[in-house]
């Protein structure tokens, strides 16, 4: 254990800010790379940190991999920008599961003219299901509305 961080428990993982160390318990094989994953994330470029969010992403423990997809979300908030690997390791997971936010939050933070095609279509496509929506609940509002007013003079 160095400078705090506990890979039995993940106490104080989020603070990780040394690549090399995350190295060396992934060959261990200890526990919360994951969570670990978040902590690079926060604290590291995207340079040291990319590589070692897709190794997460492919730990055998379902929590640790979310935690890592959790971890390419942080990257595009902070960073403005993913790597291609993350870009095709968030593609890999798809959406609608574990990466739903992540992709969520690469849609929201990554300017559209850095992602690539595959995530172009999927930002047209949220906008124009948020577009529809919109519109939707307007109708729905008007009518509720309508209702109302026609329910409250009928007493």
């Amino acid at each position: 254990m160095s400078r705090g961080w506990d890979w039995e428990s993940g106490h104080g993982l989020l603070g990780l800010d040394d690549p090399e160390e995350w190295d060396a318990a992934f060959e261990r094989g200890e526990a919360h790379l994951g969570t670990a994953a978040i902590g690079l994330a926060l604290n590291c470029s995207l340079a040291d940190v990319s590589p070692r969010i897709i190794r997460a992403m492919q730990l055998p423990d379902a929590g640790q991999r979310g935690y890592a997809v959790t971890a390419a979300g942080h990257a595009a908030r902070l960073h403005g920008q993913l790597s291609p690997e993350l870009f095709a390791a968030l593609r890999a997971e798809d959406s609608g599961g574990v990466a739903e936010d992540a992709i969520g939050d690469t849609l929201t933070f990554v300017p559209f003219r850095k992602l690539p095609p595959w995530f172009k279509r999927r930002w047209v496509y949220a906008v124009v299901r948020n577009k529809v929506e919109a519109w939707w609940l307007q109708s729905v509002y008007a009518v509720e509305d309508a209702w109302r007013a026609v329910r409250g003079r009928s007493s």
